[in-house]
């Protein structure tokens, strides 16, 4: 029989109470395995809590570069801070992917700062007794070589050699006709960077996914476009990325264009247990630290 396994990963968690608690709420059901948390997330105690509380529920680390705020010390990773916030107290990560990717292309990011500020990230989960079982990133900027490059340093620095594969097959944007084109756009553009990604994870000797699905479907993951991409899942490792939360004041107050979509996600993703139980074949439901050797593909 074809091995297929699947990998539902909540992203943000750490974010808001209602991210929280769709995250706890979804494990207990048992729809989820995996979720990745911000390290300076305002809810970042409750969800070491829930990690402690519930060992099945595979936790790593949302390495957050752009829109959110330093871990390690700002004048010791001043590139990366937008400098309208200083670098003390009150520094900022610059605001949009746009103005990030613009200047790491530039030349104005320093290499060893993206490190740096990684560590720093995985550490703080790390010294709250999390066993971090992988690592990603907001907004999947790790798909840029010079972010993939510290990031898989950070990592490795930490004893990690697991980590999302953020490039999402053909096959999967098929299965979601519905997402927006721009969104469609975006993630068939940045196809063009998986050969170095698959490439330097061999080398690393990172264990990784055959892909990642539902990027497209950012924002629009209803039970229908869920039924659609698992229909189609082949054999292989695989990831979904979900964004789950119960919608509350809390949530509307962050930065977030993700607000009706994540409660949109969270019953879909209820409805999960009964969609892979009737598929034609057997899906091994897993999380990150299931992998034990690099699977990524050519």
């Amino acid at each position: 029989m074809p091995v297929r396994r699947l990998i539902v990963n909540a992203d943000d968690f750490g974010l808001t109470d209602g991210i929280n608690r769709a995250v706890l709420d979804l494990h207990r059901l048992g729809a989820l395995l995996s979720t990745t948390l911000m390290a300076a997330s305002p809810r970042f105690p409750e969800a070491v809590g829930i990690s402690r509380q519930h060992s099945p529920l595979g936790v790593g680390c949302h390495v957050v570069l752009v829109d959110g705020a330093p871990i390690a010390n700002p004048a010791a990773i001043s590139s990366l801070l937008d400098s309208k916030f200083g670098h003390g107290e009150g520094a900022r990560f610059r605001a949009t992917l746009g103005e990030f990717v613009r200047d790491l292309y530039l030349g104005r990011i320093d290499r060893g700062h993206i490190e740096q500020e990684a560590i720093a990230q995985i550490l703080r989960l790390q010294q709250s007794g999390i066993a971090v079982t992988h690592i990603d990133t907001h907004k999947h900027t790790h798909m840029f070589p010079p972010v993939l490059d510290g990031v898989m340093r950070a990592a490795k620095a930490c004893c990690i050699q697991t980590i999302r594969n953020p490039f999402e097959p053909l096959w999967s944007v098929a299965a979601t006709p519905h997402a927006g084109l721009v969104r469609r756009w975006q993630v068939r553009l940045s196809s063009n960077l998986r050969r170095h990604f698959v490439r330097l994870a061999r080398e690393r000797e990172f264990a990784t996914t055959d892909g990642c699905l539902g990027v497209v479907a950012t924002g629009t993951l209803n039970e229908a476009a869920l039924h659609s991409i698992l229909d189609r899942l082949p054999e292989g490792t695989w990831e979904l990325v979900c964004h789950p939360a119960y919608l509350d004041a809390e949530l509307r107050a962050t930065r977030t264009r993700l607000l009706q979509s994540r409660q949109i996600e969270l019953a879909a993703l209820q409805a999960l247990p009964a969609i892979l139980a009737g598929l034609d074949s057997r899906v091994e439901p897993i999380h990150f630290g299931h992998l034990t050797q690099p699977v990524a593909r050519a």
